[in-house]
């Protein structure tokens, strides 16, 4: 993965190439605001680690101007720890915000962190099955325009049926995928997460679409009408 790092100073970009090289990334450096746009938009690489404080095109406005054309994401780094700056750069657009000085540990770890959830967001897939709707990515649940807010087991469950729409989805097999094989706790775990998730998706008085399928488990399906 390339990962640009745009900073005027060189102490900072040549142990940031090395620890980034060692890491087993492409490092490639900008020495200003406008050579870093520039390169960010034409070469499109993986991440953008950005400072703020440089002559010319400072940080701000190379953020401003990358969010404008590309969803890339930006790590600023920075000497200033206003919280004030940090609500700035956030709502610029960048993604994640390090004040110098910071521990090289740290750093490396919130490259990780961007990249894994940038990796995430291209593997999103959305869901549908009747008026029910489930981005993997954004983890988000809609039945029509309401939003249904879940809890992360809540959605991991709703996610299994409807992955598997109008199959009949046994006890056993929910509970090795939900909650794996070596599951201990309380017996009804699973009936009691049904019943959450049905109060949850019918709160607003929509048709059941998770049915019991006595003596054997769960089924995503609409039933006809009376």
């Amino acid at each position: 993965m390339t990962i640009l790092i745009i900073d005027d100073d060189p102490r900072i970009t040549a142990l940031l190439k090395r620890a980034l090289a060692f890491e087993g990334y492409n490092p490639v450096v900008a020495d200003t605001g406008a050579e870093g746009l520039k390169r960010a938009l034409a070469e499109s690489p993986d991440l953008v680690v950005l400072d703020i404080m440089m002559p010319g095109m400072d940080g701000w406005e190379v953020c401003r101007r990358i969010r404008a054309e590309s969803d890339v994401p930006v790590l600023m780094l920075t000497a200033r720890d206003d919280v004030a700056d940090r609500v700035k750069g956030l709502d610029l657009g960048a993604d994640d915000y390090l004040v110098k000085p910071f521990a090289l540990e740290e750093f490396l770890a919130r490259v990780r962190a961007l990249l894994r959830r940038q990796k995430a967001a291209e593997g999103a897939r959305t869901l549908a099955f009747a008026d029910l709707t489930l981005n993997t990515g954004t983890r988000e649940v809609f039945r029509g325009n309401r939003e249904v807010r879940l809890t992360a087991r809540e959605f991991d469950l709703l996610l299994l049926f409807m992955e598997h729409p109008r199959q009949v989805l046994t006890r056993d097999m929910l509970m090795e995928k939900v909650w794996g094989f070596d599951y201990s706790g309380e017996s009804n775990v699973l009936e009691v997460y049904v019943g959450m998730l049905r109060q949850k998706l019918e709160e607003a008085g929509e048709k059941r679409l998770i049915h019991t399928v006595r003596g054997v488990g769960y089924v995503l399906k609409e039933m006809p009408s009376a």
